[in-house]
């Protein structure tokens, strides 16, 4: 092979990867907040700090999303309209919301809700 096929080669290989890259989603957990909510301070006391530490974190990543703000493009075609803050949003990795919980029940309702949901995710639901 000359040094050209092999450079043509590694561009291209580059080029796919790059696209595999970009264009892989990973299971998530959207949380739609708002300021001034005084549920959504609760859960960020309570499950926000620690949330990066669980096991749900590394299965569902959390991403924070202002309720007011500009809704990102991946996440204009949830099932339903977000009307209340706290909402808690499980998009699987096709991009699809797999369901959510709205409001915040409490620490320990709020565990049994999420792995509900896991569970659902990984039974393709």
């Amino acid at each position: 092979m000359t040094k050209r096929g092999a450079i043509a080669r590694l561009f291209g290989l580059g080029i796919a990867l790059f696209s595999c890259a970009t264009s892989a989603r990973a299971a998530e957990l959207v949380v739609f907040h708002e300021r001034g909510c005084p549920w959504c301070a609760t859960w960020e006391q309570a499950i926000g700090a620690i949330y990066h530490k669980t096991d749900e974190a590394r299965a569902l990543p959390l991403r924070r999303v202002d309720i007011h703000g500009e809704r990102p493009a991946d996440l204009r075609d949830l099932k339903e309209p977000i009307q209340f803050a706290p909402t808690f949003v499980v998009v699987g990795d096709d991009g699809r919301e797999v369901g959510r919980i709205t409001g915040y029940p409490g620490e320990e309702f709020f565990w049994f809700l999420l792995g509900e949901l896991r569970g659902k995710l990984a039974a393709g639901d």
